[in-house]
């Protein structure tokens, strides 16, 4: 209950109550209000300045999570990018070299997307900008590895070709050298054994006994098993493909058939002294897209280095060829 307030009236000489006009209440009323309100505001709006609510702090919270994960994800694309870097050029510098492949130019592993806006989707949200960034990266990556990918399986195919050529090319000697007499003869020009006059000698003549086993030299398809050719007597072709040829002469008999599919190292037959050749032998040629070549450059699968040397020696003599 609010207190009495009286005050001192000269002219009667006694106090008389003070009575308050409505008017001043109603005003001080208003301004009570106004006051009050101003500070309701004033408190609500320092509090959400500085006081965070509980759904304030869970976004912030989640916020925060997903910002650790874009910096984690960067971090990730980087290390893809550095290792898809690494693979690039080991490919283009040693894979597609060693197989004599042309390699794939940086503006075609790094090439972008044109034409459409694909990241459209994604526009007008808060982070528009870092989520399409992001998008992109990816995108790239993606397609450097699809590049990377075709790039291998290319190489792959170039390795397995590459091993098919190594085994089909004729490179060990077509008679073993515990079953060697001698080397007789050489590539080049020797005198002929019934003429004496100087020819040219085609092949290689290995001097051993009758019966002596013959090897094909490398993987191939026996093409012909015959006598069907002037002076070479029983004779065998293997087709090796990527156009080479070998031709082992003068044989006693065969240990193969026309067709038939060969390994580096099968018997394929035995020495004799067939056809127009003077003595048992074999005489082996090796011919290269249908030209004769020397066979002393296809012998590093089966002799040492010593071996080697020795038979060079004796291939360069201009002695007589026992064919």
């Amino acid at each position: 209950m609010s207190k009495v307030k009286y005050y001192y009236d000269s002219e009667s000489l006694s106090y008389r109550k003070i009575e308050r006009k409505k008017r001043t209440t109603f005003k001080y009323a208003a301004v009570f209000i106004l006051a009050s309100a101003l500070f309701g505001f004033l408190s609500v709006f320092i509090a959400s300045q500085y006081i965070e609510s509980p759904k304030e702090k869970a976004l912030k919270r989640e916020l925060q999570n997903m910002q650790l994960q874009y910096e984690l994800l960067n971090k990730k694309m980087d290390q893809a990018e550095a290792v898809l870097a690494n693979i690039a050029d080991r490919d283009n510098n040693i894979y597609r070299v060693y197989f004599e492949a042309n390699p794939i130019p940086e503006e075609q592993r790094k090439v972008g997307f044109g034409g459409i806006n694909r990241y459209k989707d994604l526009e007008g949200f808060d982070n528009s900008k870092l989520i399409i960034e992001s998008n992109k990266r990816i995108d790239v990556l993606q397609k450097q590895i699809v590049i990377q990918s075709k790039s291998l399986d290319e190489i792959a195919k170039l390795a397995e070709e590459k091993e098919k050529l190594l085994a089909a090319i004729p490179a060990i000697q077509p008679v073993s050298n515990e079953d060697l007499t001698r080397m007789a003869s050489g590539y080049g020009m020797r005198s002929d054994p019934f003429t004496k006059v100087r020819k040219m000698h085609w092949g290689m003549d290995f001097t051993a006994p009758r019966g002596t086993p013959i090897y094909a030299t490398g993987d191939g398809v026996v093409k012909r098993a015959d006598a069907g050719a002037t002076g070479y007597g029983k004779h065998i072709r293997i087709d090796h493909g990527y156009g080479y040829v070998s031709l082992y002469a003068h044989l006693y008999k065969y240990n193969v058939r026309r067709n038939q599919k060969v390994k580096r190292g099968d018997l394929i037959g035995f020495v004799g002294s067939t056809g127009r050749s003077q003595a048992p032998h074999l005489h082996y040629e090796i011919f290269k897209d249908g030209a004769r070549i020397n066979p002393i450059n296809f012998y590093y699968g089966s002799l040492t280095a010593e071996e080697f040397n020795k038979l060079l020696e004796h291939a360069s003599l201009e002695n007589q060829s026992l064919d």
